[in-house]
Parts: structure tokens; C-alpha cells; sequence
């Protein structure tokens, strides 16, 4: 009995993963408007009564979809950024690395985020209220740390909602941009990979310049 139960709520958990995933793509593509229910389902290999068995509605589907990439980015990049044993610049330096990693991973998310927000501007509510209280703890606690560093001679004074500021825009423009630059660099973005690695390097040595003492 216990081995069927195993079974079915992994076969629960399988069939989610693959509506979660198909979401994903259609979503990100197409924009929240253009999303259908019926194409993500048709992907996912599972009825469309199925979908709404597993997900209720369309917005359930995004919200979920919305909570596991903040989760994702917050899991990764905040846990190296409050990790006590590092010092703090090399926090500060590996959290721009982690931030680079994650949306070369998900190329598509930032410019779904802008147009959604742009196109919805209630959408905002539903994106700050994922990463907002996560956010504003992360700031305070940074804040004070870095202003103790400072303090010690460690890097220099910085307003770290500004310093974030500059790491997103950084990565970000990277991943927003790189469709239209890319016919304009020719050779410097020819080999993708090349050029990412090499952006990501130049990223972090810009937010070092900025914060490591002179």
C-alpha cells in the first residue's frame, strides 16, 4: 500500500513538473495574454482537464510558475550573499556571479517581467509580493555589514540598494539587449558562450572597481 501511495504522488508530482515546465515556455514566450491553457497543456503531453485538475486556473499556473523562479534566484544568489563564513566583498562579488548565472539560465524572464509590468501594471503586486519582504531583509542586513566593513577599511561606503541597482541593470541589459546587439558587435558576440563569459567577468570587475578600497 505504501509503495502505491510512492508511486501515485510521484506520478503526482511528474505530471506537475511537466505542466510547470511546459507553462514556463508558453508564458515566457508569448506574454501572460498570449498564454493558452489548451497549447500548454497539448506540450505537456496531459488533457486540458487534466491541467486544470493539477492547476485550477490560468493565473494559479503563472503565480506558481512566478513563486519557483524567485524562490530559484533567491536560493542561489542569497545564499551565498548571507553566508557569515565569507567576507563580505567576496559575498558581495560571488552574489553577481550567481545573479549573471541565473538569468543566462532564464534568458527570457527579465524581458517577460518588463513587458508584463508595462503591459499590466498590476502585475507588479504580484512580483514584489514574492520578492519583496525577501528583499527588503536582505538590504537591511547587507546595509549594515557593509557599513561595519567600511568602517573597518575593509571596501568602501556604498548604498547597497544602489549598488544593486547597478549589478541588475549590468546583468540584465546583457540577456535584454543581446538580441538586438548582437547583428551590431559582429565578432564580439559571435561565439555566445565567449561573450557571456567575458561579460560576466566584466560585470563583476566593474562592481569590485566600485566597492573594493582605493
Amino acid at each position: 500500500m505504501l509503495v502505491k501511495e510512492r508511486d501515485d504522488n510521484q506520478e503526482v508530482k511528474t505530471k506537475e513538473q511537466q505542466i510547470l515546465a511546459a507553462a514556463e515556455q508558453e508564458f515566457l514566450t508569448k506574454g501572460y495574454d498570449g498564454a493558452r491553457t489548451t497549447a500548454i497543456a497539448k506540450v505537456a503531453g496531459v488533457t486540458h482537464a487534466m491541467l486544470h485538475y493539477y492547476f485550477r486556473t490560468k493565473e494559479q499556473l503563472f503565480e506558481r510558475i512566478v513563486d519557483e523562479k524567485f524562490a530559484t534566484m533567491s536560493r542561489s544568489m542569497f545564499a551565498i550573499m548571507g553566508d557569515p563564513k565569507l567576507p563580505i566583498v567576496e559575498r558581495i562579488i560571488g552574489g553577481v556571479a550567481t545573479h549573471f548565472d541565473f538569468v543566462a539560465e532564464n534568458p527570457l524572464l527579465p524581458r517577460f517581467i518588463i513587458n508584463e509590468i508595462v503591459a499590466r501594471p498590476e502585475r507588479y503586486e504580484v512580483f514584489y509580493k514574492r520578492a519583496g519582504v525577501v528583499i527588503e531583509t536582505m538590504y537591511r542586513d547587507l546595509q549594515l555589514e557593509i557599513d561595519l566593513a567600511a568602517e573597518r577599511g575593509e571596501m568602501e561606503k556604498v548604498d547597497v540598494k544602489m549598488l544593486f541597482i547597478s549589478i541588475m541593470s549590468m546583468n540584465v541589459f546583457t540577456f535584454v539587449a543581446y538580441p538586438f546587439m548582437e547583428p551590431l558587435m559582429g565578432e564580439l558576440m559571435s561565439d555566445r558562450a565567449r561573450f557571456l563569459s567575458q561579460r560576466k567577468a566584466e560585470n563583476i570587475e566593474t562592481i569590485l572597481r566600485r566597492i573594493k578600497k582605493q
